[in-house]
């Protein structure tokens, strides 16, 4: 059955929907098949045309409920389920289903008091510096804030993923044929932070010749999945 990846948070603007699809596309690049949830009523669906991911449409609980019916039939597959829309009720359903969550949160005080309630509220959850400083100074102002206010949860802190501009490519509707390689990058970063501690094996993916491989086994094993269970 596929592993399922949460990324919730009651604070908004922590950047789920970008992490969300960084992580979906780290996935591909390390040769994961996988598919991005979406549950934020307020977001449309994106194409998967270009990605190396699958995206579905779970923007109501029947579907939901038949998406991730779905994916926990995937052998091998990774469903991660963006949990944007900050609803607590969505936050405590999908950390049930889920076998890792993600808490992304920012470099500010609002965000830090909101991550450690989640982390208190969900005590498997991981929390992630999302859209981290990259400036050497005020990085090194963020982390010391982290490590005097989230003292208490630095063994569930995962490694920052640092502010890019080019990370919005992936939440347009249509995304360019090509991705920035910082982007690229980033995306597996992330991803190999998640494998890691799911304990799953991964081989990364440079040449474009497997990649293009993976690719193709993807759209095979999306031939065979079920109309309207994952958007397409």
């Amino acid at each position: 059955m596929a592993q399922i990846i949460c990324i919730i948070g009651n604070k908004g603007g922590t950047g789920k929907t970008t992490i969300s699809h960084m992580l979906a596309q780290g996935f591909g690049l390390l040769g994961q098949r996988s598919a991005c949830v979406l549950t934020d009523t307020a977001r449309e669906p994106l194409s998967p045309e270009g990605r190396r991911y699958l995206t579905a449409d779970a923007r109501s609980p029947e579907a939901l409920g038949k998406v991730m019916d779905k994916l926990r039939s995937l052998n091998g597959w990774m469903g991660v389920i963006d949990g944007g829309g900050n609803r607590s009720e969505i936050d405590r359903k999908l950390y049930s289903l889920a076998d890792l969550v993600v808490l992304p949160f920012r470099d500010s005080h609002e965000d830090i008091r909101a991550v450690v309630k989640d982390l208190e509220t969900f005590p498997r959850a991981w929390a992630l510096p999302s859209q981290w400083p990259t400036n050497p100074w005020q990085r090194e102002a963020a982390e010391r804030t982290v490590a005097t206010q989230l003292a208490g949860f630095r063994d569930r802190i995962l490694e920052p993923v640092g502010a890019l501009s080019s990370s919005k490519l992936l939440l347009q509707k249509q995304i360019p044929a090509q991705l920035p390689t910082p982007l690229a990058n980033a995306c597996r970063g992330i991803a190999r932070q998640v494998l890691d501690l799911l304990e799953v094996l991964y081989e990364d993916v440079t040449d474009e010749a497997e990649a293009e491989c993976n690719d193709a086994r993807t759209h095979q094993d999306e031939s065979a999945m079920p109309a309207g269970t994952l958007a397409h």
